[in-house]
């Protein structure tokens, strides 16, 4: 009957689904996870016995890898060869690995990355160490499976005579789960393991008095003992590891840092790369090279610096912006029972003690058998010397060995094992001497039993057998830890001068909201021209800065701009900038309407913001210093109708004066406006009268005594002593008026400015005529006069804006 083809017709997700699960189950099972009980991956645990098979220890010659390789592949993973080499090559770094599983001749890789030459050059045996995985694998302790083609078996798990998965630690990646466990210092684990096995309600705390924390082969500083305590008691927890260094002074009375340990598995080539780029691209300042001194005493890498460089800022800076320091996450899962599991340490520690119990259960029973078997033998021979010569007598009258076997089976009554040994017999171990030993042997025999015994009808014993083959194994490998741990994770604190180089600039902002910062040799080259900008557009900002300090540029939103003076573009004095918009993303209609420079945050100073709908806010300085500074960030919350018409950095006892639209001025003290935070909206600073606004706010220091220059629509303009003609009073108050009230044609501010005798004030109309007046060409006025007319209304459209001249009359001397 001729085959026919069975066709299923299956959903293809249903199809992928199966088929994924199965081939998930694999690579979590028998791939990617380490086994809780010795640590190891399928592809270690076969490399490991594989070497053990060939006999390929540490108390023999080294084998080429490829031979290794080869056995691995043939007889227990149907894998590429190249997956088992880069496995055996990790357990042979022991920049990766805490206690190296494989001992290898010629190049085995570096910190660098480089790759290790090919297996056809390098040789390998198995560590010292790795032999204590495998001890006692040959009596019977673990189960064997058969391998891929049923030829041979492999072991399941390893015996593991030291708790390897928090020795060496494991990391991997395979379907739904990833694993990060680091290495622990082999002392302290098996200090940990006695005590919870000694004290099996022992908790976290308990364990972390012998486990102080992860032990990375590459030594370091761990930071942030809570964190470690949460990963031990979760299996998941965040530590800082940073590099270890040291200044030293070095000729010409310069400092350099040195770098003599890397946080764990840290690309050395790769950070120093980094470094070097980061000085290259100036964004960190002081450093004069960074290189690479490491030979085979040790990890030295060297950050020299500049005669004023500032080491702490510079290590820092470092730690902040490269892999010096790095944060390792802790993922602790491993697998138990056939299962992937996030494990605590109790969690770790207890299947391993779980697992020793079984090897040595398994190993005594193994023990006893045999010695059980002996014991009957010893027994046999002794009683046959006994009688001896009847024994003898009964040989020699048999045909043949079968026959002589048979006889004394039926004339003693020995049993056939006692007579094939019997038969077996050489004759010289017939002396008395060999009695003798015989009756030594069948003492000790009964020794080993009764100990055997007792090893496995008791839990103490058990125990007090793990606990000594562990403090062995202790006293043999463990060293001095490597990574030292301390209790809090250091706040990194930058200092602007150790990324930016400290320059005098010339930083130029106009009302269009086109920036720029010149040198001060290209600003002198202009002859201390205003800076290049459109017909239509003024100065807002033209003020000598320094690269380490900040620009705040508010905007009619209520928003304000971050801009360090180092990131404004650097363009020469006569060229126009760029547009603010270009450095932080602002919105079509929204206008610059302030710029004010920082030199320091933490200096007591509070902004003060007045809206066109009478809100008043100060918030204290500090509040405005951001961390990111790619987006706009809120000055001030304003309600849906209200736009911010100015801000001001005052310190406490400044006078606020606001003016109308309808011709009402109020001075105030600053204090009536209690401090609010940065994203509140303020309180009531005017009470205005129904369709009027705030057109202009100023402030004054209190001692300063500036006339207040009124511009009103119809282009007058007048000065008046604040003084005698504004009393100061509360806030929300209507306030004085400052004009007298036409019925036709009446007129309406258009602005205000605070002016000294020496000052100059621009008007601008709606047609973008400007017309500039002196304060000193003006009389003060009473609040009931309507000024003087500088602009033809008819001519020139209503006035529109009005600003004092920036340049000061030093200034003006100089040109």
């Amino acid at each position: 009957m001729a085959n026919t083809e069975k066709l299923l017709d299956l959903p293809l997700e249903e199809v992928i689904g199966d088929r994924f699960g199965i081939y998930s189950k694999y690579i979590i099972q028998e791939r990617a996870l380490p086994d809780v009980r010795d640590g190891l991956k399928p592809v270690q645990r076969r490399i490991l016995y594989a070497m053990l098979q060939d006999g390929n220890t540490n108390d023999k010659p080294f084998r080429k890898s490829a031979k290794t390789v080869g056995n691995v592949i043939g007889n227990y993973h149907p894998h590429g060869d190249t997956s088992v080499y880069d496995a055996m090559v990790r357990m042979s770094q022991d920049w990766k690995v805490r206690n190296v599983l494989v001992e290898m001749h010629g190049n085995n890789g570096s910190m660098d990355g480089d790759p290790p030459a090919a297996m056809r050059y390098t040789e390998a045996r198995l560590s010292p160490i790795a032999s204590e995985l495998l001890r006692d694998i040959d009596k019977e302790t673990v189960a064997f499976v058969p391998n891929f083609d049923e030829t041979t078996e492999e072991p399941l798990v390893l015996p593991a005579k030291f708790p390897n998965l928090l020795v060496n630690g494991s990391t991997g990646i395979s379907a739904g789960y990833a694993t990060d466990i680091p290495p622990h210092h082999l002392g302290e684990v098996i200090d940990a393991t006695i005590l919870a096995m000694e004290n099996p309600d022992c908790t976290v705390e308990d364990l972390m008095t012998h486990i102080k924390g992860p032990d990375f082969p590459t030594g370091g500083i761990i930071q942030g003992v809570d964190e470690i305590k949460k990963a031990y008691r979760t299996g998941k927890g965040k530590i800082v590891v940073r590099a270890r260094t040291e200044v030293e002074q070095i000729r010409g009375g310069r400092e350099q840092i040195v770098i003599n340990e890397l946080p764990y598995e840290v690309n050395k080539a790769n950070l120093v790369k980094k470094m070097e780029e980061l000085r290259l691209d100036r964004k960190v300042e002081g450093v004069a090279e960074v290189r690479d001194e490491t030979d085979r005493t040790g990890t030295r890498v060297i950050i020299e610096l500049k005669k004023d460089g500032d080491a702490a800022g510079i290590l820092n800076y470092y730690y902040k912006n490269t892999d010096l320091q790095i944060t390792y996450n802790f993922n602790m899962v491993a697998i138990h029972r056939k299962t992937p599991k996030l494990l605590g340490l109790k969690e770790i520690l207890t299947a391993y003690i779980e697992h020793q119990k079984e090897v040595i259960i398994n190993r005594s029973r193994h023990e006893l058998s045999k010695a059980k078997e002996r014991q009957h033998i010893v027994e046999g021979l002794i009683k046959a010397i006994s009688v001896l010569d009847e024994v003898i007598q009964t040989i020699r009258a048999s045909k043949d060995k079968k026959d002589a076997k048979n006889n004394i089976l039926e004339k003693f009554g020995f049993t056939e094992i006692q007579a094939e040994a019997i038969v077996s017999l050489q004759l010289y171990r017939l002396t008395n001497t060999d009695i003798q030993t015989l009756q030594e042997e069948a003492a000790e025999l009964e020794k080993t039993i009764a100990r055997l015994e007792d090893i496995l009808h008791s839990e103490k014993t058990l125990i007090r057998v793990i606990k000594k083959e562990l403090t062995d194994i202790k006293k043999k490998y463990a060293d001095g830890r490597r990574t030292t741990i301390e209790d809090k994770i250091q706040e990194i604190k930058i200092d602007l001068e150790v990324m930016v180089a400290s320059e005098d600039v010339m930083v130029a902002l106009t009302k269009q909201g086109y920036i720029k910062r010149s040198s001060l040799r290209s600003f002198s080259a202009s002859n201390g021209e205003d800076a290049a900008m459109k017909e239509t557009d003024r100065v807002l900002l033209q003020q000598e800065m320094n690269t380490t300090d900040t620009l705040l540029v508010f905007t009619d939103t209520g928003r304000y701009l971050y801009l360090p003076v180092h990131e404004i573009p650097d363009k020469r004095w006569k060229e126009l900038g760029q547009h603010v918009a270009n450095l932080v993303p602002i919105e079509q209609d929204e206008t610059v309407i302030k710029a004010i420079t920082i030199k320091d945050f933490s200096q007591p100073g509070y902004l003060t913001f007045v809206t066109k709908l009478g809100l008043i806010k100060r918030t204290e300085l500090a509040q405005y210093k951001a961390q990111r500074r790619s987006k706009p960030l809120m000055g001030i919350k304003l309600k849906k109708d209200d736009t911010c018409i100015d801000v001001h950095l005052t310190h406490g006892a400044s006078n606020i004066v606001l003016a109308t639209r309808l011709g009402y001025g109020l001075r105030f003290d600053e204090e009536e406006a209690g401090l609010v935070g940065q994203r509140a909206s303020g309180v009531k600073a005017i009470n205005l009268k129904k369709d009027d606004t705030v057109v202009g706010a100023k402030v004054f220091e209190e001692g300063e005594r500036p006339d207040i220059f009124i511009a009103t629509q119809r282009g007058a303009v007048k000065k008046m002593s604040i003084m005698s003609t504004l009393e100061k009073t509360a806030r929300a108050r209507r306030g004085l008026t400052m004009l007298r009230e036409l019925k036709a044609s009446p007129h309406r501010i258009s602005g205000i400015e605070l002016v000294n005798h020496d000052d100059t004030v621009w008007l601008a109309t709606e047609k973008g005529i400007t017309t500039s007046v002196k304060a000193s060409d003006l009389r003060a006025s009473d609040r009931y006069n309507n000024g003087s007319y500088v602009v033809d209304q008819d001519e020139a459209g209503p006035v529109v804006s009005i600003w004092k001249d920036l340049k000061t009359k030093e200034d003006k001397e100089k040109n």
